[in-house]
Protein backbone atom coordinates (compact mmCIF):
# COMPACT_ATOMS: atom_id res chain seq x y z
CA UNK A 1 0.00 0.00 0.00
CA UNK A 2 1.51 3.23 -1.18
CA UNK A 3 0.22 5.35 1.72
CA UNK A 4 1.89 3.02 4.25
CA UNK A 5 5.20 3.25 2.39
CA UNK A 6 4.86 7.03 2.18
CA UNK A 7 4.16 7.28 5.92
CA UNK A 8 7.15 5.14 6.82
CA UNK A 9 9.41 7.06 4.44
CA UNK A 10 8.27 10.46 5.75
CA UNK A 11 8.80 9.45 9.38
CA UNK A 12 12.13 7.77 8.69
CA UNK A 13 13.49 10.72 6.72
CA UNK A 14 12.14 13.40 9.05
CA UNK A 15 12.95 12.00 12.50
CA UNK A 16 16.72 12.64 12.34
CA UNK A 17 16.14 16.12 10.93
CA UNK A 18 13.60 16.86 13.65
CA UNK A 19 15.93 15.67 16.40
CA UNK A 20 18.63 17.97 15.00
CA UNK A 21 16.42 21.05 15.45
CA UNK A 22 16.70 20.84 19.25
CA UNK A 23 16.25 24.30 20.79
CA UNK A 24 15.35 25.89 17.45
CA UNK A 25 12.13 23.84 17.59
CA UNK A 26 10.58 26.39 19.96
CA UNK A 27 10.93 29.34 17.55
CA UNK A 28 7.73 30.59 16.00
CA UNK A 29 8.09 31.57 12.33
CA UNK A 30 5.71 34.48 12.77
CA UNK A 31 2.84 35.87 14.81
CA UNK A 32 -0.03 33.43 15.10
CA UNK A 33 2.05 30.58 13.62
CA UNK A 34 2.92 27.35 15.38
CA UNK A 35 6.50 26.51 16.29
CA UNK A 36 7.97 23.17 15.18
CA UNK A 37 7.18 21.88 18.70
CA UNK A 38 3.54 22.84 18.29
CA UNK A 39 3.39 21.37 14.78
CA UNK A 40 4.79 18.03 15.96
CA UNK A 41 2.42 18.19 18.94
CA UNK A 42 -0.44 18.77 16.52
CA UNK A 43 0.73 15.74 14.53
CA UNK A 44 0.70 13.70 17.76
CA UNK A 45 -2.88 14.86 18.33
CA UNK A 46 -3.72 13.94 14.75
CA UNK A 47 -2.14 10.52 15.28
CA UNK A 48 -4.18 10.05 18.46
CA UNK A 49 -7.46 10.90 16.77
CA UNK A 50 -6.74 8.98 13.59
CA UNK A 51 -5.52 5.89 15.42
CA UNK A 52 -8.96 5.72 17.03
CA UNK A 53 -10.51 6.07 13.58
CA UNK A 54 -8.32 3.38 12.02
CA UNK A 55 -9.10 0.88 14.77
CA UNK A 56 -12.72 1.92 15.41
CA UNK A 57 -13.66 1.67 11.75
CA UNK A 58 -12.59 -1.98 11.89
CA UNK A 59 -14.32 -2.84 15.16
CA UNK A 60 -17.57 -0.86 15.16
CA UNK A 61 -20.51 -1.56 12.87
CA UNK A 62 -21.56 2.08 12.52
CA UNK A 63 -18.44 4.19 12.74
CA UNK A 64 -18.81 7.93 12.18
CA UNK A 65 -15.91 10.33 11.86
CA UNK A 66 -15.72 13.08 14.43
CA UNK A 67 -13.52 16.15 14.48
CA UNK A 68 -11.58 17.82 17.27
CA UNK A 69 -10.57 21.36 18.19
CA UNK A 70 -6.98 21.43 16.94
CA UNK A 71 -6.01 24.80 18.45
CA UNK A 72 -7.36 23.76 21.85
CA UNK A 73 -5.58 20.41 21.73
CA UNK A 74 -2.24 22.13 20.98
CA UNK A 75 -2.80 24.68 23.75
CA UNK A 76 -3.89 22.10 26.33
CA UNK A 77 -1.08 19.74 25.31
CA UNK A 78 1.44 22.51 26.12
CA UNK A 79 3.70 21.36 23.32
CA UNK A 80 5.62 24.64 23.31
CA UNK A 81 6.94 23.62 26.75
CA UNK A 82 7.52 19.94 25.92
CA UNK A 83 10.89 18.26 25.86
CA UNK A 84 11.79 18.21 22.16
CA UNK A 85 13.49 14.81 22.12
CA UNK A 86 10.56 13.20 23.92
CA UNK A 87 8.05 14.84 21.60
CA UNK A 88 9.82 13.73 18.42
CA UNK A 89 10.24 10.21 19.79
CA UNK A 90 6.53 10.06 20.68
CA UNK A 91 5.58 11.24 17.18
CA UNK A 92 7.96 8.77 15.53
CA UNK A 93 6.91 5.77 17.61
CA UNK A 94 3.20 6.48 17.33
CA UNK A 95 3.45 6.74 13.55
CA UNK A 96 5.34 3.46 13.35
CA UNK A 97 2.39 1.87 15.16
CA UNK A 98 -0.08 3.56 12.83
CA UNK A 99 1.84 2.20 9.83
CA UNK A 100 1.55 -1.33 11.28
CA UNK A 101 -2.21 -0.90 11.70
CA UNK A 102 -2.60 0.52 8.20
CA UNK A 103 -0.57 -2.31 6.70
CA UNK A 104 -2.66 -5.00 8.40
CA UNK A 105 -6.05 -3.47 7.56
CA UNK A 106 -8.07 -5.91 5.42
CA UNK A 107 -9.33 -4.75 2.03
CA UNK A 108 -12.95 -5.06 3.17
CA UNK A 109 -12.28 -2.57 5.97
CA UNK A 110 -10.35 -0.20 3.69
CA UNK A 111 -13.36 0.01 1.38
CA UNK A 112 -15.82 0.63 4.20
CA UNK A 113 -17.67 3.96 4.14
CA UNK A 114 -17.32 5.76 7.45
CA UNK A 115 -19.81 8.58 7.60
CA UNK A 116 -23.59 8.49 7.72
CA UNK A 117 -23.64 9.80 4.16
CA UNK A 118 -21.10 7.21 3.02
CA UNK A 119 -18.91 10.00 1.69
CA UNK A 120 -15.47 8.65 2.61
CA UNK A 121 -13.76 5.29 2.95
CA UNK A 122 -11.24 4.21 5.57
CA UNK A 123 -8.61 4.03 2.80
CA UNK A 124 -9.30 7.69 1.94
CA UNK A 125 -8.98 8.69 5.59
CA UNK A 126 -5.63 6.88 5.80
CA UNK A 127 -4.37 8.53 2.62
CA UNK A 128 -5.47 11.93 3.93
CA UNK A 129 -3.69 11.27 7.23
CA UNK A 130 -0.39 10.79 5.39
CA UNK A 131 -1.01 13.86 3.20
CA UNK A 132 -1.73 15.93 6.31
CA UNK A 133 1.43 14.72 8.05
CA UNK A 134 3.58 15.54 5.01
CA UNK A 135 1.93 18.97 4.68
CA UNK A 136 2.93 19.88 8.24
CA UNK A 137 6.44 18.47 7.87
CA UNK A 138 6.82 20.75 4.85
CA UNK A 139 5.98 23.69 7.13
CA UNK A 140 8.94 22.74 9.32
CA UNK A 141 11.23 21.92 6.39
CA UNK A 142 10.05 24.17 3.52
CA UNK A 143 13.21 23.35 1.56
CA UNK A 144 12.28 19.66 1.41
CA UNK A 145 11.11 18.65 -2.05
CA UNK A 146 10.61 14.94 -1.26
CA UNK A 147 7.15 15.19 0.31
Amino acid sequence: MQHVDELRAAVSASAPRLHALSDRSARRPGPGKWSAREIIGHLVDSATNNYQRFVGAQTEDHFTLTGYSQEDWVRIGRYQDANWEDLVTLWQTFNQQIARVMEATPEAALSRRLTDSGAVTLREVMIDYVRHLKHHLAQIFPDDRTG
